[in-house]
């Protein structure tokens, strides 16, 4: 196996399990959490459980970004940016770059707190929040992927 194909073999296996648990938080945890009762103790539960998910996402997101460039590296594909065509490739980089900064910026340093805080005095509307949110990010993550097994395989 050559080092394209181990960093295409990388990227694909790192989106599936990172947008596969993304859509596992949005699809079943969250919704989950909405049965719980006395409905502060929804938080301490999220962060417990999305807490085990949050190294795995960590680390697919960097072996997924790290793949990926190095694929447009190895094609020297870097005027792709420029063409409209390649929609899928400037849907990727933004994914990965939101949630890069989400993950290693805006959660370990800002979010976190703000969603303690606010998860104690408005339970109800932060989950709510919070399953909004994750229904953007997964709509614009499966959106991206399809965009891009279509862009990739000439659709």
């Amino acid at each position: 196996m050559d080092d394209f194909v181990l960093a295409r073999v990388i990227h694909v296996l790192g989106v599936v399990l990172w947008i596969g648990g993304v859509a596992f938080v949005t699809l079943v945890l969250l919704p989950g959490l909405k049965g719980i009762q006395p409905l502060n103790e929804w938080p301490q539960q999220f962060e417990r459980l999305e807490g085990r998910f949050a190294w795995q996402a960590r680390l697919t997101t960097v072996l997924t970004g790290g793949s990926g460039f190095y694929m447009l590296y190895v094609l020297d594909a870097w005027e792709r940016y420029s063409d409209p065509g390649f929609w899928w490739l400037h849907a990727m980089s933004a994914i990965w770059l939101i949630f890069t900064l989400m993950l290693f910026v805006l959660e370990p340093l800002v979010l976190h707190k703000w969603f303690e805080r606010r998860a104690q005095s408005q339970p109800e509307k932060t989950l709510a929040l919070i399953q909004r949110l994750h229904w953007v990010l997964l709509t614009a993550s499966l959106l991206t992927v399809a965009g891009a097994v279509a862009g990739v395989h000439g659709g």
